[in-house]
């Protein structure tokens, strides 16, 4: 196997499996996988939907524009998971290697709303409590995603996250 010599971005909307498929292939390939929402989390010492409540969503954009310079500036070999929205960092290209998880709307309400903690992960994401709201903005997103990706992953293809990440460590190792 190639070694991992470049950082790998997850980008996608909320619900895609950013999270859950950076720490699975994090452990496939023995690395690292970073969380920029839990960096943020930690940087403020709340919840995300507290962020937004106190803050609003534009403080929040800029706590993500911090955590990208760091990223870009310190972190090497490793999985870097984001929230929906980092895709609005200038510099997202210059971490490293940009994944798109892809998913219809539908496929990642279906995907969230099929957890075993799914009322849990509804709740934690403050910009997906109005599902009119949330289509519109998944849609106004969606070209973005497409856009800024090295590669696209259509993650409804695949029957599981372990089939997701065979798909991945194969990408990973023909250096694509």
């Amino acid at each position: 196997m190639k070694r991992l010599t470049d950082n790998i971005i997850f980008i996608g909307f909320m619900g895609a499996g950013k999270s859950s498929l950076a720490k699975a292939l994090a452990k496939e390939l023995k690395t690292i996988a970073i969380d920029t929402d839990k960096i943020i989390e930690n940087m403020e010492s709340k919840k995300i939907k507290k962020i937004f409540e106190n803050s609003g969503e534009e403080y929040f954009r800029g706590l993500e524009t911090k955590v990208a310079l760091w990223l870009e500036k310190s972190v090497q070999n490793s999985i870097i998971s984001t929230g929906g929205g980092f895709i609005h960092v200038k510099n997202l290209n210059k971490i490293g290697k940009v994944i798109y998880l892809k998913s219809s709307f539908d496929g990642i309400i279906k995907r969230i709303e099929s957890s075993p903690k799914a009322k849990e992960k509804l709740a934690k994401r403050p910009l997906l409590q109005d599902r009119k709201k949330a289509k519109e903005l998944f849609e106004k997103r969606a070209d973005i995603y497409e856009s800024l990706a090295d590669i696209a992953i259509d993650i409804e293809k695949y029957k599981s996250e372990k089939d997701i990440i065979k798909k991945l460590f194969d990408i990973i190792k023909r250096g694509a």
